[in-house]
C-alpha cells in the first residue's frame, strides 16, 4: 500500500552503484561480459544513472581491470548514464580516452582513510583532484565528488562535522555539479545525517546538490536515507542487491540494497521510475554469479520458493 508522508519529494532519482562499488570487493573477478549484462539488466529494470566502473590502476582494485573492454560493449542509450571514478589525472586521461562524459573523485573527511585509500593526506589528495576536476569540467563532463567517511571512521572514530563540510566544501570548490555524502562503514543515526546536511547548507552547499551513500552496517541506511529526504535530498545512491562495501575499510559492509530503497520508497508513494520485480531479477541473477545469495531484504523476500529449496 502507497502512503505518502509530507515533507518528502515526489521523485526520487537513483544512482546504482552495484557494478563499480558493488563488484569492487569481490573476492572473485566477473568477466566483463557478465558485467555488462548486469549493466544492461538494471538499465531495462528502469535504472538511469549506473556507475559502471573505475580507471584506477589494476594492481589496487584487480576486480575493475576491464574499464576500457566494459566500457566499449556497454549499451548506449540517450538517456542512461554511465558515470566512473577516476581516482587521478592518467585514470582521467584513460577515461577521455573512452568517451566517459560523467566522473567522480572519491575523497575521505578522515587523514587514516586518506592515506589507506589514496596513500596520501587529505591535503594532498585535494591537490591531486584539482587538476582532474579542472581539465574535466574544460572538456564538458559531468563531475562528482565523493567523500567517505562522513558519519564515522573505524580508525579515528567519530568524525566531526565541521571536519566533513571542510573536505566537501574544498571539494565543490573544484566545480563540482553533486556531492555524494558517504557513511562508508555504515554507522550514521538520523539525527548525525540531518545535522550534516543542514551544516552542509550553511556552507553554501544545498540539499539539491547533494546526494547521500549509506551503508547498512548497522541497519540504519533505510533511516538515514529518509532523514535525508526529508532533509530535501532527491538523489540517494544504492546498490542492486545489496553487494558492496569496500577493499581499504573492513567494517565496510554491504552498501543500501536498491530494491529495499525502492520498497520503501514506492511505498511512500515516491516515484522512482523502477520495476521492483525486473530488479530483484536481477540481483538474484547476478548472486548466482557471485555464487551466494543476495544480503538485500527485499530481494529474499520476492524470491519465489522454489528458488529458495
Amino acid at each position: 500500500m502507497r502512503v505518502p508522508l509530507p515533507g518528502l519529494p515526489e521523485k526520487v532519482t537513483i544512482y546504482e552503484v552495484g557494478p563499480r562499488d558493488g563488484l569492487q570487493n569481490e573476492k572473485a573477478v566477473v568477466p566483463a561480459g557478465v558485467k555488462a549484462e548486469f549493466v544492461t539488466r538494471l538499465a531495462d529494470a528502469g535504472l538511469r544513472t549506473i556507475e559502471t566502473t573505475s580507471f584506477v590502476h589494476p594492481k589496487w582494485v584487480p576486480q575493475l581491470a576491464d574499464a576500457e573492454e566494459l566500457i566499449d560493449i556497454l549499451p548506449r542509450s540517450p538517456d542512461l548514464r554511465y558515470p566512473v571514478l577516476v581516482p587521478n589525472e592518467r585514470g582521467l586521461e584513460r577515461a577521455l580516452a573512452n568517451g566517459v562524459t560523467e566522473i567522480a573523485i572519491f575523497g575521505s573527511a578522515t587523514e587514516t582513510f586518506a592515506r589507506r585509500n589514496l596513500n596520501r593526506t587529505v591535503d594532498e589528495s585535494l591537490a591531486m583532484f584539482a587538476p582532474v576536476a579542472a581539465r574535466a569540467r574544460e572538456q564538458g563532463l559531468w563531475v562528482r565528488a565523493y567523500v567517505s567517511m562522513a558519519c564515522g571512521d573505524p580508525w579515528e572514530g567519530d568524525v566531526p562535522i565541521p571536519q566533513v563540510v571542510s573536505v566537501a566544501s574544498r571539494m565543490m570548490e573544484m566545480g563540482c555539479a553533486q556531492l555524494s555524502i558517504g557513511d562508508t562503514i555504515g554507522v550514521g543515526t538520523p539525527g548525525q545525517v540531518t545535522a550534516l546536511i543542514e551544516a552542509l547548507g550553511e556552507a553554501g552547499i544545498g540539499p539539491e546538490r547533494l546526494a547521500v551513500h549509506f551503508h547498512d552496517t548497522y541497519g540504519q541506511a533505510l533511516a538515514n536515507t529518509l532523514a535525508a529526504l526529508r532533509a530535501g535530498v532527491t538523489v540517494v545512491d544504492a546498490s542492486a542487491g545489496g553487494i558492496g562495501g569496500c577493499p581499504y575499510a573492513g567494517s565496510a559492509t554491504g552498501n543500501l540494497a536498491t530494491e529495499d530503497l525502492v520498497w520503501m520508497l514506492h511505498g511512500l508513494g515516491i516515484d522512482t521510475g523502477v520495476d521492483l520485480g525486473a530488479l530483484a531479477a536481477t540481483s538474484r541473477w547476478m548472486a548466482g554469479h557471485l555464487g551466494r545469495p543476495s544480503p538485500s531484504r527485499v530481494v529474499q523476500a520476492l524470491t519465489p520458493e522454489t528458488e529458495t529449496t
